[in-house]
């Protein structure tokens, strides 16, 4: 938490959450279009000269822009206000704060480990996200 009071903070979450209800997913320019878009519509900038998306015209899709973007204060954090911290070990738990930090366990991990790190961080207090 950058200098933001605990009361502010909660509000900050809040109007996210507002924000990130409210925003629309934004998709690349004529997706519906082309088969090879349909598959992986993810986001690329209107580049073309005359391209309507690009100039925003009116009945278009709308197009990424730095209004949509949450307040810098939560900006990645957890929906419950934590910064998540992705582990792989149990030794990388000890310089963690469980007030401060939510817990993901790496994909990487395998199930007898993740059991263990699951256990050994709820013994500390922490919130693992992926359990």
């Amino acid at each position: 938490m950058s200098d933001v009071t605990e009361r502010e903070f909660e509000r900050l979450l809040r109007v996210r959450a507002r924000q990130k209800a409210r925003k629309p997913e934004f998709l690349r320019t004529l997706w519906w279009k082309f088969p090879k878009f349909k598959n992986d519509p993810k986001w690329r900038k209107p580049k073309g000269i005359d391209n309507p998306m690009r100039l925003r015209l009116k009945g278009r899709p709308p197009v990424v822009d730095v209004g949509y973007r949450s307040p810098a204060a939560v900006r990645g954090l957890h929906p419950t206000g934590l910064e998540p911290v992705t582990v792989a070990s149990a030794r990388e738990l000890e310089k963690l704060d469980p007030a401060k930090h939510i817990i993901y366990i790496a994909s990487s991990v395998g199930l007898r480990k993740r059991l263990e790190l699951v256990k050994i961080a709820r013994s500390k207090g922490f919130r693992v996200a992926n359990a």
